[in-house]
């Protein structure tokens, strides 16, 4: 076991984690390429090893020892049209410029990894340990070829070790995952000369560009995880509870929120992972699997999210499996609405930002806004040990226009692919 263990902070480490939008809000869809290629699908069924940050309570299905890595290839294609037209003349004002453009962002390459061990202690204890990369969002405008994105980069990066501790008696088991989360947040960007003199409402020319950001900030913070199971004539039901974990990453919300809070200031650094409960149910039959997971995530308590009026999120994803001993095909749907939607309050919220300064960091620099997911997945089997899955997600293209912080329209298209791939032993 403690070889296994070993191998598993290797390989994540090796692996490593960059920004990506992770469909659910900033949340991946599932943690593992089994999970992935059924729509996510991982609180009423198990999924082995893999199932240990998803509900822990489920790694009672290994029957000795089982190892999972691997990881995913994130794919978003995210485009920006921001409409910011300074040309004031004939009304009361100068002529700051036509600042409007449309660009690609470049990030859209990232690689996510997931390490997994679990095994079973003595006839009723099971225990594993992980590393997986659960969230993340970003965007990369710094090459855009004029100013209307303002050069904007956002990075976040968040990555789980865990340790789930499950006890199973008469089919029912019972789970606590204590969980240690690292946090990685930059975001950056240049409000170029001529939105910097028309904000403060000066002659043209007068202030030079101002480039706004603090470098990139980490912490790391502790949570924790519970979860329950039960089966009976291949029926199992299963239900979890994720605690939020209140992140902060000192001087980067503050530093680059606070100009456009009209100079009333923000002082929040925290960017909080929020709570998430949920229940599901699979149902085995003749090697046909059918599953289903509802969950709520909690985006209006996390802090910071608040400040940018997140809604929470109802998340249902539908999977299939058919399974024989030597492969399995899977297919699934996942579909949350977004959390995102165009604010119109007037005046200023209770984090000193305007509708439309929420609306422009929303669409700018975070838009989580994929709703429908498409997956499919298979498994085959090498050897009785040994053991490659692989999945396939797509999430189709979705398009919000929103009024920005000038008063305008700013537009955002996002769709996104991911290609999963895992190796499993069992020992």
């Amino acid at each position: 076991m403690k070889k296994t263990i070993k191998l598993a902070v290797v390989a994540a480490l090796a692996l490593g984690t960059t920004s990506a939008f992770a469909t659910n809000g900033s949340n991946l869809i599932g943690l593992g390429a089994k999970a992935r290629g059924m729509g996510g699908v991982g609180i009423g069924m198990s999924h082995g090893a893999e199932s240990g940050l998803a509900n822990g309570a489920l790694i009672t299905s290994i029957e000795t020892t089982e190892i999972s890595f691997g990881g995913t290839i994130f794919m978003p294609n995210v485009s920006n049209d921001d409409s910011v037209n300074l040309d004031f003349t004939g009304m009361s004002g100068p002529d700051y410029g036509d600042l409007s453009t449309s660009e690609d962002s470049a990030a859209n390459l990232s690689v996510i990894p997931e390490v997994s061990i679990a095994g079973k202690i003595t006839d009723n204890f099971y225990m594993g340990v992980g590393m997986w990369g659960t969230a993340g969002m970003g965007v990369d405008y710094r090459d855009a070829t004029s100013t209307g994105q303002m050069s904007m980069v956002t990075n976040l990066q968040l990555m789980q070790f865990g340790v789930p501790l499950a006890y199973k008696t008469n089919g029912l088991s019972l789970s606590v995952t204590p969980v240690l989360q690292y946090g990685s947040l930059d975001i950056n960007y240049v409000m170029p000369q001529e939105l910097v003199n028309a904000m403060n409402m000066v002659a043209p020319g007068t202030y030079p560009a101002m480039s706004m950001g603090a470098g990139v900030a980490q912490d790391l913070k502790f949570g924790y995880n519970l979860g329950l199971a039960y089966e009976i004539s291949g029926v199992t039901v299963g239900a979890m509870y994720k605690s939020q974990i209140d992140m902060e990453y000192k001087g980067v919300l503050s530093t680059v929120v606070a100009p456009f809070t009209g100079g009333a200031g923000y002082t929040n650094d925290k960017l909080s992972t929020p709570a998430e409960m949920g229940i599901g149910a699979s149902y085995t039959f003749s090697g046909n699997t059918v599953a289903i997971d509802y969950k709520k995530i909690k985006w209006s308590d996390a802090k910071g999210y608040q400040d940018f009026e997140w809604e929470d999120q109802d998340v249902v994803a539908l999977g299939y499996e058919y399974a024989t001993d030597g492969w399995a095909a899977r297919v699934g749907y996942n579909y949350s609405k977004s959390p995102i939607s165009e604010q119109s309050f007037a005046g200023a919220n209770s984090a000193n930002l305007s509708a439309g300064g929420v609306n422009t960091f929303n669409l700018l620099g975070f838009p989580g806004i994929v709703e429908s997911h498409i997956t499919v997945g298979g498994t085959y089997n090498i050897s009785k040990q040994t053991s490659v899955d692989l999945a396939y997600a797509y999430a189709p293209e979705v398009t919000n226009t929103y009024t920005n912080f000038v008063g305008q329209d700013i537009t955002t298209k996002h769709s996104q692919a991911g290609l999963s791939a895992q190796v499993n032993f069992k020992f």
